[in-house]
């Protein structure tokens, strides 16, 4: 028996039949269980995790779970090494689902969160996520999203001081840059196309939050960053049943020198200039209320 399946038989206690290893993401193990009453699970893993990584990782999908909102898997089993969620039969994304995804996105992040921030911290990656409440989102943004992880992609080499320059000088202008304040949404905060698993029952789930109390923007900010089957239907559905903020489309490169810095950390490669090149456009965008040429 391999050692994944005999792990996952002593939190499972039920035995696993087979294994077989499946397509993930870049950080963890992936691997299908057969079990013994006919069913799959789904496993994860990770030599020497962060502490407290799975975990996380768990917490974060019961928090995210709400009643008509986006359906997630289910967690099994979880200790320090491993996470064991219920199988999901994948299918083809559909009109259908985009627009399901969409409007049940909507009822998560109304559902809310007590502050801008959460009660503990958690991972994006495997990199820590600062959570720590901050009274307005614009704070929050700046002192728990954008600067530590600017620090940490400057000294990794993964972005040049010319371009901290510029995410520092947009981060000046949050307060102008943010648009009208929203109340704390539930988001999953990791949102791009790979963490949305299309069901073969065309119902769409996700996998992998970064959750927190933050901006509903956020959210649609990462899925447009890095593209999605459907990326338009999901983005005006969405915007039909919980109708956002003037000037919503302008404010998503705000919402992605996040996303973007963390790719930096984690890749490396032009990401690093990416978050510069958002900055650039923020800084080169005109005041709110300004008119607009051309």
């Amino acid at each position: 028996m391999s050692t994944i399946a005999a792990r996952a038989q002593a939190l499972l206690g039920r035995a696993v039949v087979a294994t077989t290893p499946v397509a993930g993401g870049s950080i963890c193990v992936a691997t299908r269980l057969r079990l013994s009453d006919g069913r799959s699970a789904f496993v994860k893993t990770l030599s020497q995790p962060p502490t407290d990584f799975f975990a996380a990782e768990a917490r974060g999908l019961e928090w995210l779970r709400t009643p008509g909102g986006v359906e997630m898997p289910t967690v099994l089993a979880v200790s320090a090494d491993c996470l064991i969620l219920t199988w999901i039969d994948t299918g083809p994304a559909s009109a259908e689902a985009a627009d399901r995804l969409a409007r049940q996105l909507a009822v998560t992040h109304a559902a809310g969160a007590a502050t801008f921030g959460a009660d503990l911290d958690g991972y994006i990656g495997t990199v820590p996520l600062f959570n720590k409440p901050t009274a307005t989102w614009a704070e929050f943004w700046v002192t728990r999203r954008v600067l530590p992880y600017l620090r940490v992609a400057h000294n990794k080499g993964a972005i040049t001081s010319s371009d901290v320059a510029l995410v520092e000088r947009a981060m000046e202008r949050i307060d102008e840059l943010a648009g009208q304040p929203e109340p704390p949404s539930r988001i999953h905060g990791d949102l791009w196309s790979g963490n949305i698993v299309w069901g073969h029952d065309r119902v769409a789930r996700l996998v992998d939050p970064a959750p927190y109390g933050g901006h509903r923007e956020s959210d649609l900010a990462v899925l447009s960053l890095f593209g999605a089957p459907y990326l338009d239907r999901i983005l005006s559905a969405y915007d039909e049943a919980s109708p956002l903020g003037d000037g919503w489309r302008d404010r998503l490169t705000l919402h992605q020198i996040h996303p973007l810095l963390v790719h930096a950390i984690h890749f490396g490669g032009s990401y690093g200039a990416r978050a510069g090149a958002a900055a650039r456009a923020l800084l080169h965008r005109p005041p709110a209320g300004s008119p607009r040429h051309g």
